[in-house]
């Protein structure tokens, strides 16, 4: 038995799994903790093995932030996590440790057609590197590698890349959050959190009417959440105008990643917020951002674009990672 964890900055999830004679992974003891409830990961393996007592082979974590050398000061949290250390806990010869985006691009294999969304077909048969993106409580990028016979997923901090605006509106957008905050990273703008920061800069600066009902929606829970639930249902033109302008930034970002890694395999979208707004994803201003990049139009429009709905991809990843898994297709 595998224990696996996808360790993000709103919740940690940990499950056991087994691999079957076809490879196949079935995860089951599937447990949700809120993170920062708790004092550490090891705190939270603690909690889980005392649940779901046995004997494991190995583990794997999917962590939100820079690996180096088994050690993780999480990005969104205040932990340091290190292999070792749960290792020793877990009594196993050693722990994976990997970036949480490169753990969802080693769930990309174990994915089923009906997991994901297409926004883009792209070329028959397209094949070659991958990268995905994911945009939650804070932004994530990986690639994955084709050596002609197998893919190679790879951990970056693309995320915390400075923020390019490519029209007027991004440039007063840029503008207002540099005079808040000083760097102004594309996980300032992509993320939940940026979501919000574009609601507001829309409310304050172009003077965009707020709904009262939505105001005190956002402060009594998750101030994403609803601008999204709000936009959707076409209830406040604000919330729908914050929408719009993230989806454009998430597209115009993914294709600069796509560039990046020469993504002809395909550009996944994963994270908890894409497969909230697919129907805006679908209505055509991503996949625009997407492929307008000049002379490179056609290699864009080459490259598959795909939702990953499966929130459970990481999860999955770090269990495949646990049991040595090929990496992804």
């Amino acid at each position: 038995m595998i224990l696996a964890g996808d360790i993000g900055g709103t919740n940690t999830r940990l499950a056991l799994g087994e691999p079957d004679p076809s490879g196949t992974i079935r995860l089951a003891d599937e447990a949700v903790y809120p993170s920062r409830d708790h004092a550490g990961l090891a705190e939270i393996v603690a909690l889980h093995r005392r649940d779901h007592p046995g004997p494991l082979t190995g583990a794997s974590f999917g962590v939100a932030g820079p690996v180096r050398n088994g050690r993780c000061e999480t990005t969104n949290l205040p932990w340091v996590v290190e292999s070792r250390d749960l290792a020793a806990r877990l009594d196993l010869a050693s722990v994976g440790l990997l970036n949480d985006l490169e753990a969802n691009a080693w769930g990309l294999a174990g994915l089923e057609p009906d997991d994901l969304l297409t926004l883009q077909a792209g070329a028959p048969g397209a094949t070659g590197n991958s990268a995905i993106i994911a945009a939650g409580t804070g932004l994530g990028e990986a690639g994955v590698y084709w050596d002609g016979r197998r893919h190679h997923p790879f951990a970056t901090e693309g995320g915390h890349a400075d923020f390019a605006p490519v029209d007027e509106q991004q440039d007063g957008l840029l503008h207002w959050l540099r005079e808040r905050h000083g760097t102004v990273s594309w996980e300032r703008v992509l993320s939940g959190p940026g979501l919000v920061g574009i609601y507001t800069y829309l409310r304050d600066v172009k003077r965009f009417k707020e709904e009262p009902g939505l105001a005190e929606e956002m402060r009594r829970g998750d101030g994403a959440a609803a601008i999204s639930r709000a936009a959707l249902a076409g209830r406040c033109a604000l919330a729908s105008a914050a929408l719009d302008l993230f989806v454009s930034v998430y597209g115009t970002e993914a294709g600069n990643l796509a560039l990046k890694t020469m993504a002809t395999g395909g550009l996944y979208l994963g994270g908890g917020i894409a497969p909230r707004i697919a129907e805006r994803l679908r209505a055509g201003r991503f996949v625009q951002a997407f492929v307008a990049k000049g002379r490179m139009r056609p290699l864009m429009e080459s490259m598959p674009i795909r939702v990953v709905m499966n929130d459970r991809t990481a999860l999955l990843g770090a269990a495949r990672h646990a049991a040595g898994g090929s990496g992804v297709r």
